[in-house]
C-alpha cells in the first residue's frame, strides 16, 4: 500500500470538504466546515458490503447518544457511491447490512477526501483512518488501521473525553489510561509530582 506524501499531523487545520452523503434515506450535501462549533469524528473505512466495515459502523451508531452528548458528531466516509452508501443502508445488519445509521455516510467516489487525509491504498481504497477534529477544525488525534481489524469504540470515547478536558484545563494533561473523574496531572514541574507521588510510592 502506497499512501501519498500531503503532510498532514496532530495539529493541521483539517482539509475541508463538500460531498454527497446518505442519511435518513436520503441524499445529502455534507461540508465539514458547517460543523465548525462541534467536534467531529471522521470514520474512513474501505468499502461497503464488506466484513469488518459493518461491525464497525454498527457500532459508532450504537453509541452514537454517547457522542453526541459530547457536543460530536459523526461522519463515515468511503470510495463507494451513495447510491451504493443507500442500498447499503437499507440491508438488515444480520445479512451484512448496516440498517439506518444515526449519522451520515459521505460518499468519496473521487477520492479526494481519502487522499486529502492521506489514508487512500494504491488499491484505490481507504485505510481504517480515525480523526477527531476540534470545535475550530483543527486535527487532535489521528488512528489509523490496516484493513483487517476494526477500531474500538469505547477507546474513541475515552480520547475524546480526554481531548475535551485538556481544552478545558488547558494547565492539565491526562496520564495513560485516563478516565473522566480519575487524577490529571498539573503541568508544571513542581506541582506535577504529586500525581506521581500518589501513583508510585509505597
Amino acid at each position: 500500500m502506497v499512501l501519498n506524501n500531503s503532510c498532514l499531523q496532530v495539529g493541521c487545520k483539517a482539509p475541508d470538504f463538500s460531498a454527497t452523503a446518505v442519511y435518513e434515506q436520503e441524499f445529502k450535501q455534507i461540508k465539514l466546515s458547517d460543523y465548525l462549533g462541534k467536534y467531529v469524528i471522521l470514520l474512513f473505512y474501505p468499502l461497503d458490503f464488506t466484513f469488518v466495515c459493518p461491525t464497525e459502523l454498527s457500532a459508532f451508531s450504537d453509541i452514537y447518544d454517547q457522542i453526541q452528548k459530547l457536543n460530536t458528531e459523526i461522519l463515515g466516509i468511503s470510495v463507494d457511491s451513495e447510491y451504493c452508501h443507500l442500498a447499503w443502508t437499507q440491508m438488515d445488519r444480520d445479512v451484512g447490512g448496516v440498517g439506518d445509521l444515526r449519522y451520515p455516510l459521505v460518499s468519496d467516489l473521487t477520492k479526494k477526501i481519502s487522499n486529502d487525509y492521506n489514508v487512500l491504498t494504491d488499491q484505490g481504497t481507504s485505510l481504517r483512518g480515525l480523526f477527531i477534529i476540534d470545535q475550530q477544525g483543527t486535527i487532535q488525534h489521528s488512528l489509523i488501521n490496516n484493513l483487517d481489524f476494526g477500531r474500538n469504540v469505547n477507546e474513541t470515547i475515552r480520547v475524546l473525553q480526554a481531548i475535551q478536558y485538556v481544552k478545558n484545563n488547558p494547565d492539565e494533561v491526562c496520564p495513560a489510561n485516563w478516565k473522566p473523574g480519575e487524577s490529571t496531572i498539573v503541568s508544571k514541574p513542581i506541582e506535577s509530582k504529586s500525581y506521581f507521588r500518589s501513583i508510585y510510592s509505597e
